[in-house]
């Protein structure tokens, strides 16, 4: 009932009560973005969903114009805070992870949840096996068991590993406890550093 209803309802409830602070965010850094390189203010990036659907994934841009796409080896997205392509505005973005709040309109689409596996670009399903792909049963989210616990620490396989243990047990105690878990990784800062040795779901 959780998993098929409610944590769906629960996501339209408070997408709807967040957009307003959601379009102040946007307000204010947009014109942060606008003023330093008069580029666009979001970056649309196209990622996988549940079922293998893909959609637009909404940030606020924290890159220059035109940077090159860096991956690392195993095909994930090159993230650090010393990341040369970052604007100013969009290094605080970064750090504080506000330039992922936009995906809150991701959430009242239905493209996205809450909670739930972070979603990867399309070619990562190369890097799938046959337990990975099972990520994809289930709408991709805002935070979720990696980003509370480990934020960047873990490798691409244990954060899969992670994802499907995720989709093997939801519920919303769960759920609960990846949000507050998120909250004192991003607000206070925590948990950043721990290595994916550490890892057990």
């Amino acid at each position: 009932m959780y998993v098929q209803f409610i944590k769906r309802i629960f996501d339209v409830i408070f997408s709807l009560l967040l957009l307003p602070i959601v379009l102040f965010i946007v307000l204010i850094f947009g014109l942060l973005i606008k003023i330093e390189d008069k580029g666009p203010i979001f970056y649309l990036g196209t990622r996988l969903g549940k079922n293998q659907k893909t959609f637009k994934m909404y940030k606020l841009r924290s890159m220059k114009i035109n940077a090159p796409d860096i991956r690392n080896v195993d095909g994930s997205t090159f993230n650090s805070d010393s990341d040369p392509r970052l604007t100013r505005v969009g290094k605080f973005l970064r750090k504080t992870s506000l330039d992922e709040i936009p995906q809150i309109i991701n959430v009242f689409k239905g493209d996205m949840s809450f909670i739930g596996p972070r979603p990867d670009l399309p070619e990562a399903v190369e890097f799938y096996s046959e337990t990975d792909i099972h990520k994809l049963d289930v709408r991709p989210g805002i935070t979720g068991y990696n980003q509370a616990y480990y934020r960047n620490s873990n490798t691409q396989k244990e954060k899969f590993k992670n994802d499907v243990f995720y989709v093997n047990n939801i519920s919303w105690e769960l759920d609960l406890k990846i949000f507050f878990k998120t909250v004192m990784s991003v607000v206070l800062r925590k948990n950043i550093n721990i290595t994916g040795k550490d890892m057990q779901p």
